[in-house]
């Protein structure tokens, strides 16, 4: 439909069915689609029903979020966001586009940032640097949730999340509401046994966090946060009557998943995987994950990197002899693997 025709036919409607038909759209688009056609549509657009709450991000139904495209980011920055900066009260933002847009304009009024999809390194260097744009805002920012991926090429330090929580609470002194919750592709929770949190706020007032242990919980509230009113904690669970459990995804499962299901799990006797994905982190130096009552193993659906993970004692410890399928060491064998010394739990192949 012709764009022009379209405004037109919108134009034609009552305020109170153009709200309703707006409100099924994103307000990134009502502000995109209608700011700049003309008098009655900028006034509809500028509202502080679309301009209050704004995300200037792409999500997919996966639950991955990405920038908007360049074109789009040019117009927000350049013609949109210094006409409605003053409303902005809350801004949803993806870490590549961050800075871009916080460097548009002022926002005198936001209170809020939702930072999403940001690697770990990226983070830390982004709280500690004192040039970055965010650091003009940290006494402006009340509110703040923080999606850290471990999505990429790094390795991924299991105090990384640990060092982020305390950079954050350091740098916005006057934060009343932190999500730290875990990320919504990666099972990536605060960990503190190698890295106290040090810091104390006076003005915290909610915090929801996922944390690895109970003990990361004690170690929060050992005096922190005298103003805390509202603690929401997903705390790692530990299921000791599990004795059998199946592994389904589209995704890489990491080292740390195996870890932390191996915790999680301390009595499992079967586990069946599958996933055909190439782990992402392999050279990365890890801790043995230890299966002490594990006795049988299918990893038939599984690629190469799932039976290093399981066949060499560099990565997994088996206490009991393990029956697994034979595609496994025939895969080891077709890539030289099968020779070498590092390839010791024992597996009876069926």
């Amino acid at each position: 439909m012709n764009m022009k025709y379209s405004c037109v036919q919108l134009n034609d409607l009552p305020d109170e069915i153009l709200m309703i038909i707006l409100k099924n759209l994103t307000n990134a688009e009502v502000l995109y689609s209608l700011l700049g056609v003309n008098k009655r549509l900028n006034n509809i657009a500028v509202d502080p029903v679309f301009t209050n709450n704004l995300s200037l991000v792409m999500s997919t139904l996966d639950g991955l979020v990405y920038s908007l495209p360049d074109p789009i980011l040019d117009r927000f920055c350049l013609h949109i966001l210094p006409k409605i900066h003053q409303n902005i009260e809350w801004l949803h933002l993806q870490s590549r586009s961050m800075e871009r847009f916080l460097r548009a304009t002022n926002f005198p009024n936001l209170y809020g940032i939702s930072l999403h999809n940001i690697q770990a390194k990226t983070a830390i260097d982004l709280f500690t640097e004192q040039t970055t744009v965010i650091h003009t805002l940290k006494k402006q920012l009340l509110s703040f949730i923080i999606d850290i991926s471990t999505k990429g090429t790094e390795c991924y330090k299991r105090d990384n999340n640990a060092i982020i929580f305390n950079h954050i609470l350091t740098m916005f002194t006057n934060l009343q509401y932190l999500n730290f919750d875990r990320s919504s592709i990666y099972d990536d929770r605060l960990f503190f046994c190698m890295r106290r949190p040090t810091v104390v706020s006076t003005n915290l007032l909610e915090l929801h966090v996922s944390l690895h242990t109970f003990d990361d919980c004690l170690y929060l509230l050992d005096g922190h946060f005298n103003q805390l009113h509202s603690l929401y904690v997903d705390v790692s669970g530990i299921f000791k009557s599990v004795r059998e459990v199946s592994l389904f995804d589209e995704r890489p499962f990491e080292h740390e998943f195996f870890l932390q299901s191996a915790q999680s799990f301390p009595f499992l006797e079967k586990l069946y995987e599958c996933n055909h994905e190439r782990q992402m982190y392999k050279e990365c130096s890890k801790s043995i994950i230890k299966y002490p009552y594990l006795k049988q193993l299918d990893i038939i659906c599984t690629c190469k990197d799932y039976h290093k993970q399981f066949l060499f004692d560099t990565k997994t410890c088996l206490s009991f002899d393990v029956h697994g399928p034979e595609c496994a060491v025939l895969d080891l064998a077709n890539n030289n693997l099968f020779h070498k010394n590092i390839w010791t739990n024992k597996v009876y192949f069926e």
